[in-house]
């Protein structure tokens, strides 16, 4: 298969099958004319890649987890530990979104949003000096 034809049945951009090939993640062959030959094994390896990669996998823990999936000797233990060292990032990052959504929502809740000038989401974007003074972008002292 060619890549046009790879990328179409992966679901993956061209672009993004050269740099899995660049970076080793896949070997297609090569023809005569120098053009890529992706054998079915490899389109299973893209499109094992591309769902690994839309759980939001990173490029070494998708190398990691292409190697068991080639090794069929692996150890569920082995890819379980992967998963769940992602899934502790994953809900890392929910617990920092969460808080984020927090203090805006307070913020917004703040702020009346009406012609005057207060406005307590200003207030928070706006810098602090070390005495406790905040500068008015026009260099003017608040």
């Amino acid at each position: 298969m060619n890549i046009g034809n790879v990328s179409e049945q992966s679901g993956l951009p061209a672009k993004t099958i050269r740099y899995y090939e660049d970076i080793g993640l896949v070997q297609p062959s090569r023809r005569e004319n120098g053009y890529r030959d992706f054998a079915v094994q490899d389109l299973h390896k893209l499109a094992f890649l591309g769902r690994a990669r839309s759980l939001g996998f990173g490029i070494e823990e998708c190398r990691t987890l292409l190697s068991l999936y080639e090794d069929r000797e692996r150890s569920s233990a082995d890819v379980k530990a992967i998963a769940q060292s992602h899934l502790a990032r994953v809900d890392q990052k929910i617990e920092e979104l969460q808080a984020l959504s927090a203090t805006l929502r307070d913020l917004v809740v703040r702020c009346h949003g009406d012609d005057c000038p207060d406005c307590p989401i200003m207030d928070d974007l706006t810098p602090s000096d070390l005495a406790g003074t905040r500068k008015h972008p026009a260099g003017t002292t608040l």
